[in-house]
């Protein structure tokens, strides 16, 4: 039996991991296919039937090609893999889009997909009804299979190398790890990301399907449910009605939705596969705490505002306006925590109750910080903040007893001593991306406030903050090619991460 074991999976461990994903993506495309023969679309079915058989064409002609030849799998040939899927593999995931909608460009479809696959969400078509339902559910399943992806090489491929956020909990030096992964010749990567495949896939298929059925129950339209199922899991936007002011559901659908947006904020809320330091209860999860604090502890602050702008108008005896100004905040707050972007219904009944202006500074804000280490969320991640805030207290500790000795307590068993330094670190290479980016945009003809909230939605897989972050919604299909290009980039950047890009340009550890 071990040995018939073996040898199923054995192709599997042959084939490039590229490969793999690309063939997984083109199968997928049956999916809108058989989705639009029901409706009898036709040229859509056809587009997205055709762009799968010739997917899974090519990827048997390179398996056959390469068939002889010994891989010499390791983690950083997986990281590169991963790279390509994310900016390479887009160029064919836009043949069916391109195909399908017959009224964009080329280049505008790769945008599109690569906004999806990188779980951003930033949303080129600005009118929902111009597209039709299997190419809406065509661009979630890609936001939701990209966010698969960074669910299995959270655990497989970047927690081995200390990336991704790991490097903050590691035991070793930056860049250590990286060396004892590919130098350990007992471990094997491809063997681990078929382990955590096997145990992860099931987990996010079996959640989706509960947001979508709670969402059907609640009323909500078929395509519309499984789109924000799958948007939810994979934070990223993606709507088939422009989000959630145009669903059927109500506040019952908000509610659901808010729910399964905690899956962001740690990974301990669906599995301990990374733990290796501290406690692995959700409770003692340092993340899981400060994003609560967060969700809650900011709409408070925005409801004492409201209150305060509702009683200078004289409304504050209205008790129901309130409530819905506290829900819109909180769950506006959540999704941005979260990276997903969703904006609740009551949001804008909330500003008009307050009188509060565009919070763009503050959606960009919660962005920026993002959600857990290792789950689909953007940002700099709540473990690096977590990472930073204690290395302050302890720095006015020092301030005020110089001679003190810091003991390491339960709440900071996960960051190992030079954590604060790696996040900082980190945060300062976000820092210089950020800048970078903004400055090509802006010379590429972008203004000021354009350029920023262009750059941080990229960064922080934030698409739905390009719409909503300022008074005036930045259209992107407005955008020279040359822009789109620099965002597209960007947002490959912001989903692998800045210290992940470096490690594939190190010579060093590809010699090793």
């Amino acid at each position: 039996m071990a040995r018939r074991g073996r040898h199923s999976i054995g192709p599997l461990r042959r084939t490039p991991l590229f490969l793999l994903i690309w063939a997984v993506f083109s199968l997928a495309m049956w999916v809108p296919a058989v989705h639009a023969h029901f409706l009898n679309d036709h040229p859509t079915a056809q587009a997205f039937f055709y762009s799968g058989i010739l997917g899974l064409f090519v990827v048997t002609l390179v398996t056959l090609s390469s068939s002889g030849r010994v891989p010499k799998w390791g983690a950083l040939g997986q990281l590169a893999a991963l790279l390509a899927s994310f900016g390479i593999l887009p160029v064919f995931l836009a043949l069916p889009l391109f195909e399908a909608v017959r009224t964009t460009s080329y280049l505008n479809a790769y945008f599109d997909m690569v906004s999806a696959i990188t779980t951003t969400g930033a949303d080129l078509f600005a009118d929902p009804g111009r597209l039709s339902g299997p190419v809406h559910l065509w661009r979630a399943m890609v936001g939701w299979m990209g966010g698969l992806m960074m669910w299995i090489a959270a655990s497989a491929i970047l927690a081995p190398l200390s990336l991704g956020g790991f490097e903050v909990t590691a035991r070793g030096e930056p860049g250590r790890a990286v060396f004892a992964a590919i130098q350990n010749e007992k471990v094997d990567p491809r063997g681990r990301l078929l382990r955590v495949t096997r145990a992860l896939a099931p987990i996010y298929g079996m959640l989706t399907a509960i947001i979508c059925v709670l969402l059907l129950i609640s009323g909500e339209r078929g395509l519309t449910a499984i789109c924000h199922a799958m948007s939810v899991m994979a934070t990223s936007g993606i709507s088939p009605v422009g989000g959630v002011e145009g669903s059927t559901a109500g506040i019952t659908g908000e509610a659901i939705l808010f729910l399964f947006m905690f899956f962001a904020l740690s990974r301990l809320t669906f599995s301990s596969d990374t733990v290796n330091r501290g406690y692995a209860r959700l409770d003692k999860d340092p993340e899981f705490r400060i994003g609560l604090m967060i969700v809650f502890g900011v709409p408070l602050l925005l409801f004492l505002r409201h209150w305060v702008g509702a009683y200078d108008v004289d409304a504050s005896a209205d008790l129901a306006a309130g409530l819905h100004a506290l829900w819109g905040s909180v769950f506006t707050v959540m999704s941005f925590l979260s990276t997903t972007g969703f904006e609740s219904a009551d949001w804008q009944q909330a500003r008009a109750w307050s009188g509060l202006g565009t919070p763009g500074l503050i959606l960009l804000g919660l962005a920026m910080i993002g959600g857990g280490v290792a789950t689909t969320a953007g940002g700099v991640k709540l473990l690096r903040v977590f990472a930073l805030y204690l290395n302050g207290l302890r720095e006015m500790d020092r301030l005020i007893h110089p001679n003190s000795v810091s003991g390491e307590g339960a709440g900071n068993r996960r960051i190992q001593r030079d954590g604060a330094f790696i996040a900082w670190v980190f945060f300062m290479l976000f820092a210089i991306s950020f800048a970078g980016i903004s400055l090509i945009l802006a010379g590429l003809g972008a203004g000021f406030e354009q350029a920023l909230i262009l750059s941080i939605a990229a960064l922080t897989t934030t698409g739905p903050l390009i719409e909503v972050a300022s008074d005036v919604p930045i259209r992107l299909v407005e955008l020279g090619a040359p822009a789109k290009l620099v965002l597209c980039a960007a947002m490959v950047i912001g989903r692998l991460e800045t210290l992940a890009i470096i490690a594939l340009l190190t010579p060093a550890l590809w010699r090793r």
